[in-house]
């Protein structure tokens, strides 16, 4: 090989470990792009990037995204790509878990700067 680790990943196994919410843990990279996993449960907050997309695949649970242009459900098994610069805010009215797509340095409240303290997370 070369130098590269190979490893199969269980994706329940990674979830097991996973249990603080809005916490998004990189499970892999792909070509620059890192594969997340999150748990959220209630409503996120209304943000946007301005230069990175976002794909949430819905794992277990059921997803509403608050769009501006209307309110879009996600099931189990579905996935949603929001375009750069679309403002959105995820809701989750029970515990719904998630495959995040994206730049593994994206901001994960976007453009908002005033984050909530239920939001924050730990340094």
């Amino acid at each position: 090989m070369d130098g590269h680790e190979l490893k199969v990943i269980s994706i329940a196994e990674s979830l097991q470990r996973i249990h603080d919410l809005y916490n998004p843990v990189t499970i892999g990279r792909v070509n620059g792009i890192a594969i997340k996993l999150v748990r959220i449960k209630g409503e996120f907050l209304w943000h946007h990037h301005d230069n990175e997309d976002e794909l949430f695949l819905v794992l277990r649970g059921r997803l509403r995204m608050k769009l501006r242009s209307g309110d879009l459900w996600v099931e189990e098994g579905q996935m949603l790509v929001i375009p750069r610069g679309v403002e959105h805010c995820p809701v989750a009215p029970d515990e719904v878990h998630l495959v995040l797509v994206e730049p593994e340095a994206i901001q994960r409240t976007g453009n908002v700067t005033d984050v909530p303290d239920r939001l924050r997370l730990e340094d």
